[in-house]
């Protein structure tokens, strides 16, 4: 059938179509594994989709196989498409194991400093390969590209999410990424207006406040917003933030002045505005569930992203309207972009097949997934942003391969047959894991070691924590002598702060990605290959 005429839909329906939840990529509800943020069990879930007529659904991790069997389940129970979202910044691979993994988008700005025409190509097909790979699962709504400008080094949210450290790259590579994206029907996300790189706060737990004056946020914070509009980006996610200049009170996400005033009518953006999920701390922990929906949808959000409870969501905003607070009109203008938005991914609708699909069977759309093109592309990305240091190759000799992590129960890029396991251990090194909770560290004097520290910044990380253990526990072992070599898969500001510890002939390799392709290439640095610097 065909999208019906809005006026044919209740207030209750319009206003649930802005309402996205968080689900489980599982097919069965013994899996679920974060109900805390938001995935419900299999009744719930259908009871959103069928009986509330959400208007769409984010995932967040699992395997690419199970999760286009979720979404077609989930896709067969609505009346109307459904978005489906992910925050897949860096390829589907990120989220969903089978899909093409990529380094984290500051590999990008390394690789720009040096080859800016070469940088903008990777970003481009980056944008082109997730945008095949989400449609080959199912996913229409890539939550991606982060235009962040990451200019404090100790963001504890954005940090290597973002493409780098000036406007100008962080333009130029977002713009990349979008229009190669856009050679699919999948719809891009740049997020989070007006800025979240200078923040020294994770808003997953707090509400980080940005002192700059206006003219500060005109030439730092707004041009790549500005950029990805004139690049045609779908949608815009605002950031939980406060920023007096623009709005001494509320937050972005419920600032009318930032979101109509200044997305909305300054910047001339016309697709979705989205919250982030409303369900961070930021946002919940002081507006709760009842007021945050309506001062969201208020301030000019389209897209009511992952609330505390989706039916009270609802509930309150048809209230808002009908009590006078929020005009009927208003409810339609954000159902109208969400329905182009929606026209644009699927030509018609009969609850089987997904038009939007570049090819007829879901079998062999997976088989799209992770191409050897893909593969390439991902780890040239890899190779041409590594660094290294100090006296390469570094000759093995027994000793302790120690990794520290900042989780070891709970990790998608380490496992027993993984390269930073398997190649030190062919090589006669004995494996030795700890996080931020391990007890010191005991060497025998006779013992040497390399040490593998996993360590990014990122949204619910423990990263800071086991930056002070990994400090450390590498001062121990450059004062007894017994440190071999150093990997750092992660931060580039965690490799800043630890090179110059080092004397100048112990090995040093950096490497932007974690996943197991980063592993190999970091690791065939080490011991094979010759110095790059």
């Amino acid at each position: 059938m065909q999208f019906p005429d809005l006026d044919k839909l209740t207030l209750a329906q319009q206003v649930a179509q802005m309402v996205v939840v968080r689900a489980s990529s599982h097919l069965f509800d013994h899996q679920i594994q974060y109900p805390e943020f938001g995935e419900c069990d299999r009744a719930t879930l259908k009871h959103w989709i069928v009986d509330l007529g959400v208007g769409g659904v984010i995932f967040w991790g699992g395997n690419a196989g199970e999760l286009s069997l979720r979404i077609q389940q989930l896709q067969a129970w609505a009346t109307y498409p459904l978005l489906i979202a992910a925050d897949i910044e860096e390829g589907v691979g990120q989220r969903f194991t089978g899909g093409t993994w990529f380094a984290p988008p500051m590999a990008l700005n390394a690789i720009a400093q040096t080859d800016l025409p070469k940088a903008i190509e990777y970003a481009r097909k980056m944008g082109a390969i997730t945008a095949q790979e989400a449609l080959a699962v199912g996913i229409n709504w890539i939550l991606a590209p982060v235009v962040d400008v990451n200019n404090n080094p100790a963001n504890p949210v954005i940090n290597i999410r973002s493409f780098g450290e000036t406007p100008e790259i962080v333009s130029k590579l977002a713009t990349a990424y979008i229009e190669g994206a856009a050679e699919y029907r999948v719809l891009t996300c740049a997020k989070h207006f007006p800025g979240h790189g200078d923040t020294g706060v994770d808003s997953h737990w707090a509400l980080p406040v940005i002192s700059h004056d206006r003219a500060r946020l005109d030439s730092i914070e707004f041009p790549p917003f500005r950029a990805a509009i004139k690049a045609g980006v779908d949608s815009v996610m605002s950031a939980h933030l406060l920023i007096p200049a623009l709005d001494p009170e509320m937050p972005a996400t419920l600032s009318p002045r930032i979101l109509t005033e200044e997305l909305r009518h300054n910047l001339g953006f016309e697709g979705l505005i989205s919250t982030d999920a409303l369900v961070m701390g930021a946002i919940a922990d002081r507006y709760g569930a009842n007021d945050a929906p309506v001062m969201a949808v208020a301030a000019g959000s389209d897209i009511i992203l992952m609330p505390v409870d989706p039916e009270i969501a609802i509930q309150a905003v048809c209230h808002a309207v009908e009590s006078g607070l929020i005009s009927a009109e208003r409810i339609k203008a954000s159902v109208g972009r969400i329905w182009r938005s929606k026209q644009k991914l699927f030509d018609e609708w009969d609850g089987i097949t997904l038009t939007q699909s570049p090819v007829n069977s879901q079998t062999a759309a997976l088989t799209t997934l992770a191409q050897p093109k893909s593969m390439a592309v991902a780890a040239g990305m890899l190779q041409d942003s590594i660094v290294t240091q100090g006296n390469l190759p570094l000759k093995p000799t027994a000793g302790k391969n120690i990794i520290a992590l900042e989780e070891i129960l709970d990790t998608t890029f380490l496992s027993r047959s993984t390269p930073a396991v398997t190649i030190p251990a062919k090589l006669g090194y004995q494996l030795q894991l700890i996080n931020r909770h391990s007890p010191t560290i005991t060497i025998a004097p006779e013992e040497s070691a390399i040490l593998q520290l996993f360590i990014r910044t990122s949204p619910f990380s423990g990263g800071l924590g086991i930056t002070s253990v990994a400090k450390k526990l590498l001062k121990q072992l450059l004062a007894n002598g017994q440190l071999q070599g150093l990997v750092i898969y992660g931060s580039p500001y965690l490799r800043a702060d630890f090179a110059p510890l080092l004397p100048p002939e112990v090995p040093l390799v950096f490497c932007y990605g974690q996943m197991a392709a980063a592993q190999s290439i970091a690791l065939s640095q080490l011991f094979e290959s010759k110095s790059t610097t």
